[in-house]
């Protein structure tokens, strides 16, 4: 892939690598860090694969363009992205020209969120440093642009249209489908996310028992995992994403799973009896056989009491998007036999690489 922002635009650090080159290097780092001759490597197309991207406004005399932090961490002006979506990529150059032609459009227009998916669709985020408003609104509806439109400011959203567009996944020649929110997390490479999804399928029995997920978002690996189990069980804190889960399910006519806003630390108490949630009023804990555990955490991992809450199960599937934690946590688990180990390169061009381990309770 060539690039014309490559050596100026600091996200892609190693550019000057080819593919093959950089994927070696970072897999050679996982194999030495955890001690591994053998682990499975998920690709990513070389270019048009981020399809969700978060660009910087510069203003100058020449007008507007976008930026980036560079490698001196200055902002950079960028005439190009060739890693994102090729939606995301033909509406760059479009959107600057028809927010150009207003003053009140163009003025503190800070940075631009691009969220797109397979299907094509886009939600278009400009932020601002000023207040919006109803003018502001209604000039923004006269834009020419193929996409949902957003604009925030402090305090303030507007959305001109929707604030959602709908994903589809191949998983295993099945069709899944998503309904993603603007301000939701969604996983940025979606041909990888297919191939992590099928690793983790491919990997799995078809089991009576259940599953329990934690960090289950807006059910991204929940649907396709719910056809390995008789029941699932997936808890999520946040608030939008069980509300975006439950309408997946929904969407997808998916009958064996219940989505629950509880932290980790709740579920246990519930589980235990300790404390009684309204969330789970119609959920009866004690019919569920849970033979699996699924952890997708943020960076910082799995805490001390979860990891604890963890060596409860006899298979834990790990994914993570920070091999730091992740080999800590690892370390935490004792008495636990590394059964498939994966990485994934959802962010290719960069040092970042996710993992996936699957971990069988080993018994003396």
């Amino acid at each position: 892939m060539i690039c014309s922002s490559f050596g100026k635009c600091g996200s892609c650090t190693l550019w000057k690598l080819s593919y093959k080159e950089q994927l070696e290097l970072k897999v050679n780092r996982i194999k030495e860090d955890f001690n591994l001759s053998n682990i499975d490597v998920i690709t990513s197309p070389k270019e048009n694969f981020r399809y969700r991207a978060e660009f910087r406004v510069y203003h100058d005399d020449e007008g507007l363009s976008y930026a980036m932090s560079g490698f001196d961490k200055r902002v950079v002006k960028i005439d190009e992205c060739k890693i994102v979506s090729k939606k995301i990529e033909a509406l760059m150059p479009k959107l600057l020209n028809e927010v150009s032609k207003s003053d009140l459009l163009r003025k503190k227009l800070f940075a631009v969120e691009f969220l797109t998916t397979t299907t094509d669709e886009a939600i278009i985020t400009l932020i601002y440093h000023k207040k919006l408003d109803d003018t502001w609104k209604e000039k923004a509806k006269k834009l020419d642009i193929d996409a949902k439109l957003i604009g925030r400011s402090r305090g303030v959203k507007i959305v001109l249209e929707d604030d959602f567009i709908y994903e589809k996944l191949s998983i295993l020649d099945k069709k899944y489908r998503y309904k993603l929110l603007d301000s939701g997390f969604t996983q940025p490479n979606p041909k990888v996310n297919e191939k992590m999804i099928e690793w983790v399928l491919n990997n799995l029995n078809s089991n009576t028992n259940d599953l329990l997920e934690l960090y289950c978002g807006l059910g991204n690996f929940t649907l396709p995992l719910s056809t390995k189990f008789n029941k699932v069980l997936a808890t999520e804190v946040s608030k939008a994403s069980i509300k975006s889960a439950l309408e997946n399910v929904k969407l997808n006519d998916i009958k064996n799973i219940s989505f629950v806003r509880l932290s980790s630390e709740e579920l246990v108490e519930a589980l235990e009896e300790k404390r009684e949630f309204n969330r789970l009023k119609n959920i009866n804990l004690k019919e569920y056989n849970f033979s699996h555990i699924f952890v997708d955490p943020p960076r910082a991992g799995v805490d001390e009491k979860t990891i604890e809450f963890l060596k409860r199960f006899e298979n834990i599937i790990y994914i993570s998007c920070n091999p730091k934690t992740l080999k800590r946590d690892l370390e935490r688990l004792e008495g636990y036999k590394t059964e498939k180990f994966a990485c994934f390169d959802q962010f290719a061009y960069t040092e970042h690489l996710e993992c996936g381990v699957i971990l069988k309770k080993e018994f003396s």
